[in-house]
């Protein structure tokens, strides 16, 4: 079983593209929580309101970082996908930490982030710019068959 953790942008179905893709693989799926109101929430509503949006923001992100380091560290490969429409930090994160234990990375991105990305993909396996080419790097990598 390859267990693959899929980082990234939030907003549209990437994930649901890979997983169905590669579907009979024997490859284990985790990822982040992708209820966007739900992880910017999560830490106040588990231990009580917060006035202040710095400590409000900082609570769930440290609630959202123990299941996101837990995915990253068991994960064998780890993609990462940045969007167009936000910048994702917090995936250009996923992808140094992932980078410093020595993870399997598989970057995707359109054409307009090459630039911004060139550190990310250069620490990266395999850079990609749509899901069916994630999955065919990830078919390849359990079947080494194209």
């Amino acid at each position: 079983m390859l267990n693959v953790y899929l980082s990234g942008e939030i907003h549209t179905n990437w994930r649901d593209a890979i997983i169905e893709q590669c579907a009979g693989l024997g490859i284990d799926f985790s990822g982040p929580v992708t209820d966007h109101a739900l992880s910017d929430d999560c830490g106040p509503m588990i231990t009580g309101p917060e006035a202040d949006k710095f400590w409000h923001d900082q609570r769930s992100a440290k609630l959202n970082a123990i299941r996101i380091r837990k995915g990253i560290e068991d994960c064998d490969v780890i993609v990462v996908c940045f969007g167009e429409k936000y910048r994702q930090w917090n995936a250009a994160f996923d992808a140094g930490y992932a980078a410093a234990l020595g993870k399997s990375i598989i970057v995707m991105h359109g054409a307009d982030h090459q630039h911004a990305l060139k550190e990310v993909d250069a620490a990266a396996m395999v850079v990609t710019e749509t899901p069916e080419q994630v999955a065919k790097a990830l078919r390849y990598v359990v079947n080494g068959a194209l």
